[in-house]
C-alpha cells in the first residue's frame, strides 16, 4: 500500500490527495505532526526520508517521491485512467501551465516558513503579512482567471468536462485564499470551476477538515 505523509491544511498535500482520490488509490496517511512540534527523534528520521522535512511525501515500496507535481505524475504513471493529463500535447501543456502557474508563482510566496519569516526576522506585523500574500495571491490569480476566461479548452473544469491536473491545483489554492480571507469575487471563472470540483466525490474526501490528523493540531494557529 501506498503511504502519505501529509498535514491536513498542506495545499501541496492535498493536491496529492485529491490526485489520489481521483484514481481510487488506496494509501495509508501518515501524520507529521510530531516534526511541526519539534519533535527531534521523528524530525531526524523524517528528514531522512525527506531532505526539505516539508510535506507531501509518497512512499511506494523503495520509491520515496517528494514535490507534489512530481507525485501526481509518477501517480498518472502507476495508475494512467483516469487521466488526468490530456491526450491532445497542447492541452496538456495548458494543464501543466495552470498546474505551474500555482505552484510556482503563487503557492511559494505564501507557505508557511515564509510567513514565518516576514514575521521573523523581518518583523511584519499579521497585517502587513497578510498584505504580502494578499498581493501575491493576486497577481496569481488575475492571472490565471486571464488565462481560463480566454482559453478554448476552459470548460465545466479548467479543460473540458472532466478534472485534470489543473484542476487538483486550482482547488487547494481557492481553499488556501478563502483561509486568509482573499476576496474571490473578481475572479468568476475560478469560482465557477472550484464551486463544480467541491461537488465531485474525490474533492470531497480530499478536503483540509475530513483527514485523519484534523485532531492533532489547534485550529486557531495560523501555522
Amino acid at each position: 500500500m501506498l503511504e502519505l505523509y501529509s498535514y491536513y491544511r498542506s495545499t501541496a498535500s492535498y493536491r496529492v490527495r485529491i490526485a489520489l482520490e481521483l484514481k481510487k488509490i488506496t494509501y495509508l496517511y501518515k501524520s507529521v505532526s510530531e516534526l511541526r512540534k519539534g519533535n527531534p527523534e521523528f524530525t531526524t528520521n523524517y528528514q531522512k526520508t525527506n531532505p526539505q522535512k516539508l510535506v507531501p511525501t509518497l512512499i511506494d515500496g523503495e520509491a520515496v517521491i517528494t514535490q507534489s507535481l512530481a507525485i501526481i505524475e509518477y501517480l498518472e504513471e502507476y495508475r494512467p485512467q483516469p487521466a488526468l493529463l490530456p491526450l491532445d500535447i497542447f492541452a496538456r501543456a495548458y494543464t501543466r501551465q495552470i498546474a505551474l502557474l500555482i505552484a510556482c508563482d503563487i503557492h511559494p510566496l505564501s507557505i508557511m516558513r515564509v510567513r514565518k519569516y516576514l514575521t521573523d526576522p523581518i518583523g511584519l506585523n499579521h497585517a502587513e503579512k497578510m498584505n504580502w500574500y494578499h498581493h501575491w495571491l493576486g497577481e496569481g490569480l488575475n492571472a490565471l482567471e486571464n488565462l481560463l476566461a480566454n482559453s478554448k479548452f476552459c470548460g465545466s473544469f479548467c479543460y473540458s468536462d472532466a478534472p485534470t491536473i489543473a484542476d487538483i491545483f486550482l482547488v487547494p489554492q481557492v481553499y488556501n485564499a478563502e483561509r486568509f480571507k482573499y476576496p474571490l469575487e473578481p475572479y468568476p471563472h475560478i469560482r465557477r470551476i472550484y464551486e463544480i470540483c467541491m461537488h465531485h466525490p474525490a474533492f470531497i474526501a480530499a478536503q483540509p477538515h475530513l483527514q485523519p490528523d484534523v485532531v492533532e493540531y489547534n485550529p486557531e494557529d495560523e501555522y
